[in-house]
């Protein structure tokens, strides 16, 4: 009888809980964050740059402005190959060297006296650097470790951009304002180099180098062997794609929209408001505040995306940047007063709201080969963006206001409004197939 109610009593016992461990995809997920979020203090930091360089060299703001425009342009055209080279030599690899070259660019220029070294340091190192850490990064990292939650992870890894434009905003005008500009460029190099410990020991470059499946897969995922085709590939489907309409519609529309962000208000809102006797760290932090609500909107935009047509989103997010570009001039005064207070707010909401619509257009358009297409549709972003980071420094050379700058870019993004109306609905089955 004891026996009995000892076994009855060992069976009524409760099983004793289960320890859940955090998937390792989530910490690979967090040191991409950390990446990415330092990776702002690199985009940040050139818009600031402009009138300490300006008084201290006396070189053009034309010639300063080259630098960015070179940046600008290779960290754009570099990311379509990011992804072939993470392919070929792992994340973890590709990474940490871009994050080393980074270092060295931003910290060479302490010792720069010539302009041609600031082109070289802060255009082409930083510029390729930063480039191999752009939205192919996020998006290798997500495809491999995650089958569930994918727009959770994406949509977190691309607010750590922003947050991070937040946090280093502030943070870097004040150091330009207090102690130079040397300073703020040194703490970019060694905000670079303190990444580095994280992505090397932390890092993997796909579940399987550490046996494990990916977060929300049912069953283990060989690592696939190493790509050597696939920037052969990206310039095949670029070749392919520049035969038919749509893209040069697309790409001509997105690269409006990068002169109109990057390009303008990132590199030179800061200097523009400080013409007008506005303090560098004022204008920065407006700057800043552009990035939390580029979060809001962007997410917003991809909720309007799944539920309305996308060319009339982006004619509309286009049309409306630009009668907000055409006021700009009007609110430019020392304080920050209300009316510039809703252009932030309504800017920042427009930001990057026009990626969402422009990606479901790159799907509906070239299936397949949909997301190289949109890489370099994102590299025409980045090229428009350069464009005008150089011709707005000239214009203010040349002119003594940028005032037509702003107008101009109103009108252009007017053209590009018109640009995504005309984008024809026929969808096209592959590029290869619409250029035959």
């Amino acid at each position: 009888m004891t026996q009995t109610t000892d076994a009855i009593g060992a069976s009524q016992e409760p099983p004793a809980p289960r320890r859940t461990r955090i998937h390792r995809a989530w910490f690979v997920a967090a040191v991409t964050f950390v990446t990415i979020f330092g990776a702002a203090a690199f985009r940040s930091l050139p818009g600031l740059l402009i009138d300490p360089l300006h008084q201290e060299f006396h070189w053009s703001r034309g010639t300063i402005s080259a630098a960015v425009s070179i940046n600008l342009a290779l960290y754009g055209l570099t990311a379509p190959f990011a992804a072939a080279l993470m392919d070929r030599f792992g994340i973890r690899r590709v990474v940490a060297v871009a994050l080393v070259v980074i270092a060295g660019g931003s910290g060479l220029t302490v010792w720069m006296t010539a302009a041609w070294q600031l082109l070289l340091c802060w255009g082409l190192l930083v510029g390729l650097g930063s480039g191999s850490m752009a939205l192919a990064f996020a998006a290798t990292v997500t495809n491999r470790w995650f089958t569930e939650r994918k727009g959770l992870v994406t949509g977190i890894l691309t607010a750590a951009s922003a947050s991070g434009q937040l946090i280093f905003l502030p943070l870097l005008s004040w150091i330009v304002t207090e102690h130079d500009w040397r300073p703020a460029a040194v703490t970019v190099s060694l905000a670079a180099l303190a990444v580095v410990p994280f992505v090397w020991l932390l890092l993997r470059d796909h579940p399987a180098d550490v046996g494990v499946k990916p977060y929300g897969a049912t069953e283990f995922v060989e690592k696939p062997a190493p790509m050597p085709g696939a920037a052969r590939r990206a310039v095949t489907v670029l070749l392919s794609a520049v035969r038919t309409g749509p893209f040069w519609l697309l790409a001509g529309s997105f690269a409006i929209c990068g002169a109109s962000t990057n390009g303008l208000i990132q590199t030179h809102f800061v200097p523009a408001a400080h013409d007008h006797h506005m303090p560098i760290t004022a204008a920065a932090s407006l700057l800043a505040v552009i990035g939390v609500f580029d979060v809001v909107g962007t997410i917003a935009s991809g909720w309007f995306t799944d539920r309305f047509e996308p060319r009339r989103l982006l004619a509309v997010y286009y049309a409306l940047r630009g009668i907000s570009l055409l006021f700009l001039p009007m609110l430019l005064h020392p304080t920050v007063h209300p009316p510039m207070i809703f252009f932030i707010v309504f800017y920042g909401l427009d930001w990057v709201a026009t990626v969402p619509p422009t990606l479901a257009l790159c799907r509906e358009q070239y299936g397949e080969d949909s997301a190289i297409v949109f890489g370099w549709v994102l590299a025409s972003h980045q090229v428009g963006a350069a464009l005008v980071a150089f011709l707005g420094g000239l214009a203010r050379d040349l002119l003594g206001s940028y005032d037509v700058v702003w107008y101009a870019s109103g009108a252009l993004c007017a053209a590009a409004a018109l640009m995504a109306l005309v984008i024809r609905r026929r969808p096209v089955r592959g590029v290869v197939a619409a250029a035959a």
